[in-house]
């Protein structure tokens, strides 16, 4: 007898790997931070053909894709397992199943599949304006959120299990400050060491050179109590690590355009390296991370 025939179930395509996956949106910087680096935050996006609200957050109950809430707002996660390979379609498909569920339903994610991008759901003109959060707190449900430090107010707001997984994320969050005066530059106090993350835009091997001639120079620290200790890449750009001594982020707010000064010379300056400075690109180059 033969062997029966087995079938093969058809594999659905996939979108190609894409390494600089937010390129093209606005504030690509804020969103690799959300993404990565910021544990509690959010940003309203306007989409191309739907006036319904979408509110991009790092993170979701549970590390949740998304929801939707009474209202109809829907709340897609940035923090989250899964990875089909093109984060901005696996976003743009959680938006797209949001828009079809029903109100006051989480989205249970699906493989994407081939399909629009962020970059084709939203308005061209759309912003992204990051709100940096101290709690969890907007994960609730609520039409005036003013007050939802007070527990009695949050506390009614939610049910159970949302309340149990707000408790417990608000227990481990890292307070973080977006810096004002750059774009995509945010301060974390992890334990007792205080830490700039700083996305920056810069083509990474220009990016690499311009750090080596400052650290050369003696002019990559951010005022008297930095030091630059490396940098991670993530999503196609490089994002420079400062650990920070004493100064507060208001003070180093400051700062920032100075160093934007120093930085932008240095990336124009066109002359021959030292062996000085190759060995200190070398240097960072071997204190990367990255993150995919």
């Amino acid at each position: 007898m033969g062997r029966k025939s087995r079938r093969v179930k058809p594999k659905n395509a996939r979108m190609p790997f894409v390494a600089r996956t937010f390129e093209g949106l606005p504030h690509e910087g804020d969103w690799i931070a959300l993404r990565e680096f910021v544990p509690a935050a959010h940003a309203v996006v306007t989409l191309r053909d739907s006036d319904r609200q979408v509110r991009i957050c790092s993170l979701l109950p549970g590390a949740g894709a998304g929801l939707v809430r009474e209202d109809g707002e829907i709340l897609v996660g940035l923090q989250v397992q899964h990875n089909y390979g093109d984060i901005s379609r696996d976003i743009a498909h959680v938006i797209e199943l949001a828009l079809e569920a029903e109100p006051g339903r989480p989205i249970a994610m699906t493989d994407p599949g081939v399909g629009p991008r962020l970059q084709d759901l939203l308005a061209p003109d759309t912003s992204f304006d990051v709100t940096v959060e101290d709690s969890f707190f907007y994960w609730i449900d609520s039409d005036d959120t003013s007050d939802l430090s007070e527990p009695d107010t949050w506390e009614t707001s939610a049910d159970p299990a949302t309340l149990a997984a707000l408790e417990a994320a608000n227990q481990n969050i890292a307070p973080t400050t977006k810096l004002e005066n750059v774009e995509s530059a945010y301060v974390t106090q992890m334990g007792e060491r205080t830490y700039l993350r700083w996305i920056l835009p810069h083509d990474e091997s220009a990016l690499l050179t311009a750090l080596a001639r400052l650290h050369v120079a003696g002019t990559d620290t951010i005022g008297d109590e930095t030091k630059l200790i490396g940098m991670f890449r993530a999503h196609g750009l490089l994002v420079p690590v400062w650990e920070l001594q004493g100064v507060k982020a208001a003070a180093l707010d400051a700062l920032m355009p100075g160093f934007v000064e120093r930085l932008d010379e240095a990336l124009a300056d066109d002359s021959d390296l030292t062996a000085a400075i190759r060995s200190a690109r070398q240097g960072l180059s071997t204190r990367q991370l990255t993150i995919r």
